[in-house]
């Protein structure tokens, strides 16, 4: 999510400092936005030097304080954790200019709580994209219970600018996007446990049936099922509705290490291409 951010911001012109702690990231990031821009370039989306010019306006850092210590806005898009999460926050709140908006790109975690650790939670919001930041036009823009209005309208635009469609939603667990969308993959979950149908029947049934570009195990494979079984638990306990409760499948799953795509192995197989 972190490169599919910078790249889009670079894309439109925007000059960006892509943090990571791990300098090997960092070149592993821009490697993929390379690559993601010359699919661009290969479908007449940009021309080669519009490329070079979106590469050119990224700049590596694995330094915190310096990565943020000139920005207007800053994007955390770290691993949907709550601890690291409020942790990072403290740190930009620190380094950060003073009139700077922080955003985070969480896709279920609380941003009033994340607000409530800075000393600016008036200056704090969600700005959710979505995977691949590149192609999908959705930015869910997220207001705490203390996030000021010419915040969001400032959100709001800017997302406009980077060729996004902008929905304003209220800080509730899951907000709107996943609030609807893991009770579905966690139906789906619960069907393939009990043996109601194949995964592929399943994914093909939502797919053929409902105009899914993507059946709903398919995608939790691509989400990371580390990732939707931890939206589940914040919808679960935000909530406090057993209706919410992560199936026993994707307990195991993520137990036994079978992630989805990420780790090779999900409800298919990855590994020497895709398989049920």
């Amino acid at each position: 999510m972190g490169n599919g951010i910078a790249h889009i911001f670079a894309q439109y012109g925007f000059p960006v400092y892509l943090v990571d702690l791990h300098p090997e990231q960092l070149e592993k990031a821009l490697l993929t936005i390379s690559k993601n821009l010359d699919r661009q370039v290969q479908k007449g989306i940009l021309s080669q030097d519009e490329k070079i010019n979106a590469l050119n306006h990224i700049h590596p850092v694995h330094n915190i304080k310096e990565g943020v210590r000139g920005a207007d806005l800053i994007i955390e898009a770290a691993t949907e954790n709550e601890n690291i999460k409020l942790q990072i926050f403290r740190e930009l709140d620190e380094f950060a200019l003073p009139a700077a908006i922080l955003a985070s790109n969480t896709s279920s975690i609380s941003i009033t709580r994340i607000a409530a650790v800075t000393k600016r939670p008036s200056q704090v919001i969600g700005m959710h994209f979505m995977n691949p930041v590149p192609l999908m036009k959705l930015v869910e823009v997220i207001n705490g219970f203390s996030t000021a209005g010419f915040v969001t309208e400032k959100i709001v635009e800017l997302s406009k600018q980077l060729g996004k469609i902008p929905c304003i939603v209220n800080d509730y667990p899951g907000f709107i996007s996943n609030r609807i969308l893991m009770p579905m993959i966690n139906e789906a979950i619960i069907s393939l446990q009990e043996g109601v149908a194949s995964a592929e029947a399943i994914d093909t049934v939502m797919k053929l049936g409902m105009a899914h570009p993507m059946g709903p195990l398919e995608l939790a494979d691509f989400i990371g099922l580390d990732v939707c079984l931890a939206i589940l638990k914040v919808l679960q306990e935000g909530f406090g509705n057993p209706k919410y409760a992560p199936a026993t499948l994707l307990v195991n799953m993520v137990a036994a290490g079978n992630l989805g795509v990420k780790s090779g192995e999900g409800f298919y197989n990855y590994r020497n291409g895709r398989k049920p």
